[in-house]
């Protein structure tokens, strides 16, 4: 399990800053303060409850049912859950119709920013019209109940619709990020056995038209189940038709009728499949369903953003990462709120485009990725330009991975002015919702720490043994149980459900995140990173995320990722790849000086055995960097899968750096 050689400047930044509830958070805060209790009474009645603030045509007659891995005869099978048996609803019309009919239709949806400055405005009344418009196009391909609809597009307002009417006429949706290769696409297509795919001429991207549709059409030739490529024009740049197959958006979507008759689905009827970020193996389909995912993605939502009838909420994720499924599709959705999408890039055309963006709509609520806020601090390290406006910010989320106390601190300070609370949220695609947060009004915040699981739900640090580990002890953060938005399956791979999420833990029933963890004497949990994200240095195992943290904690440090290098004395090596916040005139000079600053910080194990200076990291679109290709990178081993990487270039460009000797001892 996960140890880790924590120093004690970290204990001691960990132990002094914490930030009790502000009085008016507490007063205005949407969650009770007895909800814990309350759930951990009768959890399944608790989320009853949370299902009743939305529109159900049928009532349910069974809330829950569970069919654990482990059987009768000790026997192991992939596991079954279901939630809100019998009840059925129709997801569209929760996020949008009933608002309309609520009399919310002139309230705004959406605010889009496209990257080149374009503007757009959908009301909910707009909104429904659109929806309408596609469900009916949707219908006349020929798509209906259980079909898969890929969607490759960029962050457009025609990304919306049609994931919404996707979700309207009970097809399943598989959103696949605008910037994947033609094989990560391809890879997709064939999984999921999809017979549409919607995507874009081009998108905007970095300052430039980017083209889009030559990558689908390499991914679908030859597959014969898709019938139909729908095509949104974007950038207008001239593209290749296939008759017979290829469809404009305007030419079929724009001409439907404005009104579509909604059907009412099974709560367990899928609603997407949504693949994991390809960060470890092959990535693996997750199978959503519509009334229990839309449960929680709705409560969470109005529980931990404390969701409030005039916010404006931002969530900067891209439409196809799992973030963005709850967070700014289906989530705030349900509960009528108004947000923000934007296209691009937060540089283009300044790096004060997020700021800029911001003060324009008047954004409340800005739940972003630490990968970001890193970036952030190391554009403006000394504070926010001058006449930066943020003052319409009450709250900031973090998500993607753990966030190191310094990047927190520094968010707080300077996007929240010292006093908006930080909702640092822990949670996985494979989850569906935010598992642990704290809550506004509600938490005492810990710069680094997600705090502790929500109401209705339990999660644990525990050794390879399920036995709870005590308080500072690392181990593995587990999920007790069962919770309402947890994917049911993998898709076509049941096997693989069981063995990824159920088997190691199956005499516990507790779901296996693979991300180390450890309680404070508190009860908070600090989650360390992926169990495979531990470095082994002479029998002392080392978080990736401490190391990290400590890089990022010193002033000439933008960003900071960790791996491990195989080592004929230590059995493995501590090796960091640093983004400097401005160029180096001494590149050695600061590498000696950050390997020490880490002794100092940690101690003398968490040395790095080499540091390189780098202009660029691996990541996810979602914002995940990818150490396991760094670890590639520096024992000089075939990469492995780069489909998830948001610029498949980057690991040759940062090869090229080790050749050309980056900095090293």
């Amino acid at each position: 399990m996960t140890e880790t050689a924590a120093g004690p400047i970290h204990e001691l930044l960990r132990e002094t800053r914490s930030y009790p509830p502000l009085p008016e958070h507490a007063r205005n805060a949407n969650l009770d303060a007895d909800a814990w209790d309350r759930a951990a009474a009768d959890p399944i009645a608790f989320w009853e409850d949370a299902a009743r603030r939305l529109r159900w045509d049928t009532p349910w007659h069974t809330a829950h049912r569970w069919e654990p891995a482990l059987q009768a005869d000790g026997s192991l099978a992939p596991p079954r859950a279901e939630w809100f048996s019998g009840g059925t609803l129709n997801v569209a019309v929760n996020c949008v119709d009933r608002h309309v009919e609520a009399g919310l239709g002139d309230k705004v949806a959406y605010h889009f920013e496209g990257e080149a400055g374009d503007t757009r405005t959908l009301t909910f009344a707009d909104l429904q019209r659109e929806v309408a418009k596609a469900a009916n196009a949707l219908e006349q391909l020929g798509v209906g109940q259980g079909d898969r609809v890929v969607i490759y597009l960029p962050v457009i307002p025609e990304t919306v619709i049609i994931t919404l009417a996707v979700a309207r006429i009970g097809a399943i949706h598989s959103l696949v990020f605008g910037g994947f290769s033609a094989e990560a696409l391809r890879f997709r297509v064939e999984a999921t056995g999809a017979k549409l795919l919607v995507t874009s001429d081009g998108q905007f991207r970095r300052g430039r038209a980017v083209p889009v549709k030559p990558n689908a059409d390499a991914a679908v030739g030859g597959i014969e189940h898709i019938e139909t490529v729908l095509v949104v024009r974007r950038t207008g740049d001239e593209v290749a038709m296939t008759p017979g197959r290829d469809v404009w958006w305007h030419d079929l979507v724009d001409n439907q009728a404005e009104t579509h008759e909604a059907r009412s689905f099974d709560a367990e009827t899928p609603l997407f499949i949504i693949y994991t970020s390809g960060t470890t193996g092959k990535p693996k389909g997750l199978v959503h369903t519509s009334g229990g995912f839309l449960t929680q993605a709705s409560w969470t939502h109005w529980a931990v953003f404390d969701a409030k009838p005039d916010d404006v909420h931002w969530c900067t994720a891209d439409l196809a990462w799992v973030t963005a499924h709850t967070y700014a599709l289906y989530g705030p959705l349900s509960n009528g709120t108004t947000q923000v999408i934007y296209e691009g890039t937060p540089d283009v055309p300044r790096r004060t485009r997020h700021l800029e963006i911001i003060e324009r709509y008047g954004v409340t609520v800005y739940y972003t990725a630490p990968t970001l806020v890193r970036t952030l601090m190391s554009w403006f390290p000394d504070g926010l330009p001058a006449g930066s406006d943020l003052f319409s910010l009450r709250l900031l989320g973090s998500v993607g991975e753990a966030i190191n106390p310094e990047a927190w601190v520094w968010f707080r300070e300077h996007f929240g002015r010292g006093e908006a609370p930080i909702i640092d949220t822990w949670w996985q695609s494979e989850t569906g919702a935010a598992i642990m947060a704290p809550v506004p009004g509600r938490s005492t915040l810990k710069p680094g720490s997600a705090t502790r699981a929500l109401p209705g739900l339990r999660t644990l640090v525990v050794d390879a043994h399920g036995e709870r580990v005590p308080p500072g002890a690392g181990g593995c953060l587990v999920v007790e149980g069962t919770w309402p938005a947890m994917a049911r399956t993998v898709w076509g791979d049941p096997q693989r459900y069981l063995d990824s999420y159920w088997r190691t833990y199956a005499d516990r029933g507790y779901f296996l995140s693979g991300d180390g963890a450890k309680a404070d004497a508190d009860g908070d949990i600090w989650v360390l990173g992926r169990m495979d994200d531990v470095i082994n240095v002479s029998g002392h195992r080392l978080s990736t995320i401490e190391i990290e943290s400590a890089l990022v904690a010193h002033p000439a440090v933008g960003e900071a990722a960790v791996t491990g290098a195989h080592d004929a004395m230590t059995g493995q090596a501590v090796v960091a790849f640093v983004i400097p916040v401005a160029s180096q005139e001494d590149p050695g000079s600061l590498s000696s000086e950050l390997r020490s600053h880490v002794a100092t910080m940690i101690g003398p194990i968490a040395r790095p055995r080499t540091l390189h200076l780098v202009s660029e990291l691996p990541k996810t679109r979602s914002g995940k960097i990818m150490r396991r290709l760094l670890r590639d990178l520096v024992e000089h081993r075939p990469l492995g899968d780069t489909t998830s990487l948001q610029d498949p270039s980057t690991p040759g460009r940062i090869a090229a750096a080790l050749a050309a000797g980056s900095p090293g001892r």
